[in-house]
């Protein structure tokens, strides 16, 4: 490291990408601070995946309860009660013990840890309140923030950051978006007792996944009493003592006790100088990098959601990995963003990896495409009404499987083995020349042998 600076890289942000980059770096022989103004673990363990997969697993014992009739325990329901403060204690106990784990691993790595509010005054040095620290190289790994839409009474609108800290439940939520974290708190509301109103200014939610499981996943929601409501927006919001009044785009009001909206994040930019340094940000107010993620100043990169890639952990996890070896280490490696599964946990969740049909075919690729849908066995003697779809997108010329996708118990799960044979380039015989585990609902994607199209 030169004289002239006092770390060989800062980072900006200690969500899971810049704590990655920090610590990797570290452990090449870097000196390396933090800088947080937050949390440690960032969106993802605070305000993100982890509270929220928790909140899922909470809202679903009301069916394992219900469930549990037909396998022989007698639980009366209606002596059953839940009480929200203690599931939010225990998520914030959790939570806490997690941020102790993120901070050891950065001391234990020989990180500095700078608590505040950081801006970058020129190209190696980031300011702290009143104290400056030179850099050889910077990291911006800030991530993203909730957007409200800009409607009159927007000041009553929650966002999922404030849904994890709720001092009560309502007994009515109106949820606004249709992208993951509206479909997943629509589900964590309806499962916790709370009639719930999913809005959708579109035909559809979920746009970006394949249609069958978008439509798959709307029929199972209604199933579970959550009232969709699509080509619908919010006009305006007044308040009415301890409720709201919600004015839509068709004239209709509704009366709720809890607006959230769900209506997409943007990048964590503000305050840092980023266009004072001439570091360019695109129409979306992502900053602009190249494939090695360095900006327009050299001595300046970013990572994770702030550079608009897709806003899951894995992701930012990888770059950080690239990013540190091509700072510290042997400069090889590139990022492959093919073929990236991802869950949404809605109930019941979806998983999926790889191309939906409708991408393949934009494509140009001549399809097989293979569907199952059955009730698991795990809803047999309960008599549950939910159902499972399972679907591959096989290419008919090289019999390769292209995608596969999943509404159902465990969707994730099972999609995260099915990512490593999409990822080796499986194909189509290979599923059907693998052993499947009985009785598994898993065991489908090497059972299904007739193409429905």
């Amino acid at each position: 490291m030169s004289d002239s600076h006092d770390f060989d890289l800062i980072v900006i942000g200690a969500g899971s990408g810049g704590v990655r980059l920090a610590r990797m770096s570290a452990q090449r022989g870097a000196k390396v601070a933090v800088v947080e103004s937050r949390y440690l673990g960032g969106t993802c363990v605070n305000v993100g995946c982890v509270p929220k997969k928790l909140f899922v697993y909470g809202a679903h014992v009301h069916d394992e309860l219900e469930d549990a009739a037909g396998y022989g325990w007698r639980v009366p329901l209606d002596q059953v009660s839940f009480d929200w403060p203690t599931l939010v204690a225990n998520k914030n106990a959790e939570i806490e013990r997690l941020n102790g784990i993120y901070g050891r691993l950065l001391e234990n790595a020989g990180v500095e840890i700078i608590n505040g509010t950081a801006t970058i005054s020129d190209a190696n040095t980031v300011t702290v309140g009143e104290r400056s620290y030179r850099a050889k190289h910077i990291t911006v790994a800030t991530g993203s923030w909730p957007v409200v839409p800009d409607v009159p009474g927007k000041d009553c609108i929650l966002t999922s950051n404030e849904m994890f800290y709720l001092p009560q439940l309502p007994r009515h939520a109106v949820v606004w978006g249709g992208g993951y974290i509206a479909v997943e708190f629509a589900g964590i509301l309806a499962g916790l007792g709370v009639e719930t109103t999913l809005l959708y200014r579109g035909d559809l939610f979920l746009r970006g996944f394949d249609n069958d499981v978008r439509r798959f996943t709307e029929q199972e929601m209604r199933k579970k009493g959550v009232d969709l409501r699509f080509n619908a927006t919010i006009e305006s919001i007044e308040t009415q003592g301890a409720h709201y009044q919600v004015m839509l785009s068709d004239g209709e009001r509704l009366e709720t006790g809890l607006v959230m909206a769900a209506t997409g994040r943007r990048a964590l930019v503000d305050g840092l100088g980023l266009t004072e340094l001439g570091i360019e940000l695109n129409a979306s107010g992502h900053i602009v990098v190249d494939d090695h993620f360095q900006t327009s100043v050299p001595s300046i990169t970013a990572l994770g959601d702030v550079i608009g890639t897709p806003q899951l952990t894995p992701v930012a996890l990888a770059q950080a990995m690239v990013l540190s070896r091509r700072l510290f280490g042997d400069g090889q490696g590139d990022m492959d963003y093919s073929a990236i599964p991802t869950a949404v946990f809605c109930q019941p969740n979806i998983g999926t990896v790889g191309l939906t049909e409708e991408e393949a075919r934009e494509a140009g690729y001549r399809l097989r495409i293979y569907r199952s849908e059955f009730r698991p066995m795990k809803y047999a003697l309960s008599g549950r009404d939910e159902r499972c779809l399972m679907k591959l997108v096989v290419d008919d010329e090289t019999d390769k499987v292209l995608g596969a996708h999943m509404v159902g118990p465990d969707a994730g799960e099972i999609i995260q083995g099915l990512a490593v044979a999409i990822k080796a380039g499986a194909t189509k015989a290979q599923f059907d020349s693998t052993m499947g585990i009985h009785p598994t609902s898993a065991e489908e994607f090497v059972t299904m042998r007739e193409p429905v199209a």
